[in-house]
């Protein structure tokens, strides 16, 4: 991801300058941008980032219990297929429904070479 064209602390740094800004002079006006304007932007982009913080918030929570259901699941899963698999045996076709691979499909183990 390419590099944000803006510094992380760009707010504080808005902010550092409208006080300076307004102790130099208030009334200045740059082109169409006076202390109100800028104040403004500063107050939006403040509050666009902080309903940003909030969602990043709601989503780290959602992907925590997301995961936890996920495991919860896949333990419920393992749990069908070994009772399958206990009921009707490694090779029925029962256990191959519930996505276990039966034992005549199996391949052997091959024995590990010697290291020399």
């Amino acid at each position: 991801m390419p590099a944000k064209p803006y510094p992380t602390d760009v707010i504080e740094q808005a902010q550092s300058v409208l006080n300076a800004w307004k102790q130099i002079n208030a009334e200045l006006t740059l082109g169409n941008m006076n202390v109100e304007t800028f104040t403004t932007h500063i107050t939006q982009t403040a509050d666009t980032a902080s309903q940003i913080d909030s969602l990043e918030t709601q989503l780290t929570n959602l992907r925590n219990q997301r995961d936890q259901e996920m495991a919860e699941l896949w333990d419920k899963v393992k749990r069908v297929r070994t009772g399958v698999k206990s009921f009707y045996g490694d090779d029925s076709s029962q256990y191959e429904m519930v996505g276990g691979t039966r034992a005549s499909e199996r391949k052997s183990a091959k024995p590990k070479k010697k290291a020399a």
